[in-house]
């Protein structure tokens, strides 16, 4: 584990998206500057899909060599492909419908009308697959070393879609797994697993908003992973907390620096 995570707390969800984006565009500019190419993980929800908005009104964003990036997901809701609550549909209405991203590079998570049909374990052990199939030597492990990897922060502490006390957060050997149950909707998922989380170089976790204070606060304070997911989300060179006021509101001062903007 990289060291006790990093905070950052802005003032409100807007500035956190730009800023995020920003450091986000820094990040992938260096990593295809250093090794050529770059690769992100990204997250769903009202957090993850405002990082990509704002990075997509970016000026900057032109910076980035986007035949040179390869995208992921966190987890995915297994529906139909094109369905709006999927994360893929999302992410392409906010930004990668509007970048000439490689086709090739962008790793979306099957549907459930795709290669494995309706069998969300199946789906999940195709992705691990081609993750696999992604990792080079020097990754040391079955998934690449992801150069920064987003989470969103659920009010219940979940991450990616591993729920507290749900078997997936217990995963310790695949990448990949299928969620069935989930106790919110859509029940049936797909989710990378703490082991394929941590094997990132950078984790992002992103919470704005006062729905999110109680669970900053749990999983920032010592909680166990198995009942506070997000608690066990880190990357192995650094772990850093995005937040909001809101969000910060109930953490210790003592936790975090003032706000950055």
């Amino acid at each position: 584990m990289s060291g006790a995570p990093q905070l950052v707390v802005h003032h409100d969800k807007e500035l956190m998206a730009q800023a995020a984006a920003a450091r986000l565009i820094t990040k992938i500019v260096d990593a295809q500057a250093a090794r050529g190419s770059a690769s992100v993980v990204l997250t769903g929800g009202r957090n993850g899909n405002g990082l990509l908005a704002a990075l997509a009104s970016s000026p900057a964003r032109d910076a980035i060599d986007w035949r040179r990036l390869d995208l992921w997901w966190g987890d995915e809701r297994f529906l139909p492909d094109g369905d709006p609550e999927r994360n893929v549909t999302q992410a392409r209405e906010a930004l990668l419908d509007l970048v000439p991203l490689d086709p090739a590079r962008v790793h979306a998570m099957p549907a459930s009308d795709g290669p494995y049909g309706n069998d969300a374990d199946a789906a999940a052990a195709g992705y691990a697959a081609e993750l696999a199939a992604a990792a080079r030597p020097e990754d040391h492990g079955p998934v690449p070393s992801f150069d920064v990897l987003m989470l969103g922060v659920g009010p219940d502490t979940h991450v990616a879609s591993l729920f507290p006390e749900l078997p997936a957060v217990r995963e310790t050997e695949r990448t990949v797994v299928g969620v069935h149950g989930a106790p919110k909707p859509p029940p049936t998922r797909v989710s990378l697993t703490l082991p394929a989380i941590r094997a990132a170089r950078e984790v992002w976790l992103l919470a704005a908003g006062e729905d999110k204070a109680k669970a900053a606060a749990i999983a920032l304070s010592g909680a166990g992973e198995i009942q506070a997911p997000a608690a066990g989300a880190y990357g192995r060179s650094r772990t850093l907390w995005l937040l909001d006021d809101a969000a910060a509101s109930q953490l210790p001062r003592a936790l975090y620096p003032p706000a950055t903007s």
